[in-house]
């Protein structure tokens, strides 16, 4: 009885820091569109995506702990390969829905090492396991490099995860690896990274996706405080117009919100994702569960420093989805690592 009391405490201490976070990213972007006459739906959409997916998962994963990640897992493979069919419009023409595919493939692979994990058969654990290597395979068939750079890495640290017996030093090196990322996205906006590794980086990024970190960061500093306002990058980045197709993304969801909603929306952005990781470390599920949905969420954060991910509410949902399943309190015992 204690131990389900402790577990309930913390549970509602998460929570309760999940409502604030979020509650206070919906505010903020609608003070600095009231500023600016932005346009603040799309952040309001991405918050409700998330909080609706975190509700989901947390239910589905108290009553259905191996099947719901399971089916989680099946349906981020089939919207990944689906997704150009699913979102038709002139997103696909600068930089494509690479930045989605390979995000969803990341939280579909999270899922089902976390079924693995959950489930107290070998041979369904061997299948589920089966189940994340063909994601990755997968990946690698439609052309997401980064998708199967971070599927396999995801995998690597869920096997890793079942060798520790504390989560917290995990948590903590999945918060340094998304520091890193999104710091290295900040140094090349600023030309801030040595000649031949900007070199490098630019065959790798292309140079128009760079032109939008350039404007995206020119942008934040010419207001600090609030930004230009939500929805407006668009319309003031010379390298957006000159696209023949542009998206109004600047491809860089940091660089978005410090473009958008300034230091502090910025700042928020890293709180959410925080919150994540500090849901999962008070998470009452094993320490190789909530490890596995840890790294993949780090590996969303890593692909939305980088890419324009977030901007498609299937992947906010996902994201969700995957904490709420891996901070769930199944009504069944869990078994024991193996």
């Amino acid at each position: 009885m204690a131990g389900s009391t402790e577990d309930g405490d913390r549970r509602n201490v998460s929570d309760a820091v999940g409502v604030l976070v979020l509650g206070a990213s919906a505010t903020w972007s609608l003070i600095t569109a009231a500023a600016h006459d932005g346009r603040p739906e799309g952040v309001l959409l991405a918050l409700l995506a998330v909080a609706a997916g975190y509700a989901a998962g947390r239910i589905s994963g108290a009553l259905l702990p191996v099947a719901a990640p399971c089916a989680a897992a099946l349906t981020g493979l089939g919207l990944a390969v689906g997704l150009p069919h699913l979102v038709p419009g002139p997103e696909i023409a600068p930089l494509g829905h690479a930045g989605a595919t390979a995000a969803l493939l990341t939280l579909a692979t999270g899922a089902a090492c976390c079924a693995a994990w959950t489930t107290g058969s070998p041979a369904l654990r061997l299948l589920l396991r089966l189940l994340a290597v063909g994601i990755a395979v997968t990946s690698a068939a439609l052309g997401s490099a980064s998708g199967l750079v971070t599927c396999a890495a995801v995998l690597l640290c869920s096997l890793a995860a079942g060798q520790m017996r504390h989560r917290g030093p995990g948590i903590a090196g999945l918060i340094l690896a998304a520091t890193a990322v999104t710091g290295l996205t900040w140094a090349v906006a600023g030309n801030a990274v040595p000649d031949g590794l900007a070199e490098s980086l630019r065959g790798r990024l292309t140079p128009h996706r760079i032109g939008l970190w350039h404007d995206a960061l020119g942008l934040a500093r010419e207001d600090t405080a609030l930004g230009v306002g939500p929805g407006r990058f668009g319309e003031l980045s010379t390298t957006a117009a000159q696209s023949l197709l542009p998206d109004g993304k600047p491809h860089s969801a940091p660089l978005q919100m410090a473009a958008e909603q300034g230091l502090v929306g910025a700042l928020l952005l890293g709180a959410a994702f925080c919150w994540l990781l500090y849901a999962l470390w008070r998470s009452p599920r094993s320490t190789p569960v909530v490890l596995t949905a840890g790294a993949a969420l780090t590996g969303l954060a890593a692909i939305a420093a980088v890419g324009n991910a977030l901007s498609f509410t299937m992947v906010s949902v996902g994201a969700g989805l995957l904490a709420g399943l891996a901070t769930a309190h199944p009504l069944t015992e869990e078994p024991a690592p193996k």
